[in-house]
């Protein structure tokens, strides 16, 4: 599938509103608050040369656009101020045509995304404590003995809005979220019924077999092993994605001279490796996560700690140069590679995608 290229960005506002739409006894139809953080994903020209400076370009637009509403009585700017209705605004106060998803988190626990086609993509964030061991794994895998995780799940909407205000409302989500809670919940996982080999994909496949029915509009279950790993489910297909902190010191040939990334500088990058294959009947999963973080390896060691002005296959020290490096270099090692997300900042940087499935975790 040919390559799809996206930057994305990321700004913070903080704002006030109330729901009116809501029945009396909602809890949005009093006046509250927000720290809002907005972001947006461009899909753009694949010519290497053109995409050079266009995260700077989209990360001030979106600070300028959010400044509109900061501080603000949203009330004020929007007649009824859902998380769809500001990030619609968002939108169109950018005034661009090639915006792939924009997307608002109102809570660090829930948010939404409207995709290229107007669709509102409603989430929200779940938590539970729990046990369990991998019975099928081979002799001496880590997995295979018993330990404990802090889950995170995502349960993951898709409404059509047309001309509505809002999709699933976030409090449906949770309320048919609750009875799954009190299973899995302090719980040994392999005790339970349908878990008794509970991989991240079994328990997104279990989670999503059991919320179907009560949520139709449920698109993406997601689930967090730990914090930098986790799996997708979405009803037919299986991905994991693996995260990967890596310090490098940078500097950029192609900028003036008086700007300061001529300098060398650096960062902390994001790099999220997103897999897919076909689900092991026996060991249930798709890959071993430690199978993704020793393959890629080899090309994180040549990243990390590291000046990259110094390696001489890259173009340059930008998201793009780099990614493609990364890209390249892990291909014969990592081929149910599909996704490689770059973040400079948090929610800031580059996404190349040649796979089928398309994104699902909030930007």
């Amino acid at each position: 599938m040919k390559e799809r290229v996206f930057v994305t960005a990321s700004a913070d506002f903080e704002a006030a509103c109330q729901i009116g739409i809501f029945p009396e006894s909602h809890r949005a139809r009093a006046l509250h608050g927000h720290s809002y953080k907005a972001s947006i994903r461009l899909a753009i020209d694949d010519s290497e040369n053109d995409n050079f400076d266009q995260l700077e370009v989209t990360r001030e637009l979106l600070q300028d656009t959010c400044g509109l509403l900061d501080y603000s009585y949203l009330n004020e700017i929007i007649d009824v101020p859902t998380d769809e209705n500001i990030a619609r605004y968002i939108k169109e106060q950018t005034g661009l045509s090639n915006i792939n998803v924009i997307g608002l988190t109102s809570q660090s626990n829930e948010g939404v995304h409207l995709d290229e086609f107007g669709a509102a993509h409603v989430w929200r964030r779940f938590r539970f404590e729990s046990a369990h061991r991998l019975p099928n794994v081979p002799s001496g895998h880590k997995c295979g003995r018993m330990h404990g995780h802090g889950f995170e799940v995502i349960l993951h909407t898709q409404t059509d809005l047309r001309q509505s205000h809002l999709g699933v409302d976030y409090d449906e989500i949770q309320k048919h979220w609750e009875e799954l809670h009190q299973l899995l919940h302090h719980n040994c996982l392999n005790d339970i019924s349908g878990l008794e080999n509970p991989t991240s994909e079994m328990i997104s496949f279990w989670i999503w077999s059991r919320l179907k029915r009560k949520i139709p509009q449920l698109s993406w279950v997601t689930v967090y092993e730990t914090a930098s790993s986790g799996a997708h489910y979405n009803g037919s297909d299986f991905r994991i994605w693996k995260d990967f902190s890596i310090d490098s010191a940078i500097r950029l040939d192609r900028v003036k001279e008086t700007d300061t990334r001529k300098r060398i500088h650096g960062h902390t990058y994001l790099c999220r490796l997103h897999l897919t294959a076909p689900l092991n009947d026996v060991l249930g999963w798709t890959i071993d996560y430690g199978d993704v973080k020793e393959k890629f390896n080899p090309i994180f060691d040549k990243l990390d700690h590291k000046p990259l002005y110094e390696i001489a296959e890259l173009a340059d020290n930008d998201p793009f140069s780099i990614v493609r490096w990364i890209k390249a270099n892990s291909a014969s090692q990592l081929v149910e590679l599909e996704r490689i997300d770059l973040f400079e900042t948090l929610g800031c940087g580059v996404t190349i995608d040649w796979g089928a499935l398309g994104p699902a975790l909030p930007i």
